[in-house]
């Protein structure tokens, strides 16, 4: 028996919505999944927190540049590459906590000061290029106006 059907999508429909029935069932479990193990992560996280986010704190040791094995095995060098080693009060624990290094604030606030001028000095030449084009062509407009007269 032969298939009235002209448009294939037609005839599978049923077929085609399983297929995105399926499909959409598994980017949403894959996003909901996602979701759900990172509040599981962060759960984790907030039981194992650092003394220095829950209590006062005392610095024992100032910000000093990690080596390549505390770059390695500390999480806390991770960050910045810089340490400091505090003492909690209450727990009377000492942690190393990431800090901002003056040297490195330093070093970046003048890489960015690098960069802006090397930014602005492009866009002035392109400002002028772009203002001798422009006049290039209106003067030449000018001179086909008055060569058209």
């Amino acid at each position: 028996m032969e298939s009235d059907c002209r448009i294939p999508m037609v005839c599978c429909r049923p077929r085609v919505l399983v297929f995105q029935a399926l499909f959409w069932g598994l980017v949403s479990l894959r996003v909901f999944g996602a979701a759900l193990l990172s509040e599981e992560r962060t759960a984790v996280k907030q039981l194992i927190a650092p003394c220095w986010l829950l209590e006062d704190f005392v610095v024992t040791t100032e910000c000093s540049q990690c080596n390549a094995f505390q770059s390695r095995s500390w999480s806390s060098c991770e960050l910045t590459g810089y340490v400091e080693r505090v003492n909690c009060s209450r727990s009377n624990r000492e942690e190393h906590k990431s800090c901002r290094s003056a040297v490195m604030e330093d070093h970046l606030f003048w890489k960015f000061e690098a960069a802006m001028l090397a930014l602005t000095a492009i866009f002035a030449v392109l400002v002028v290029v772009r203002q001798r084009w422009l006049d290039r062509l209106a003067s030449e407009k000018v001179r086909r106006q008055i060569e058209s007269i």
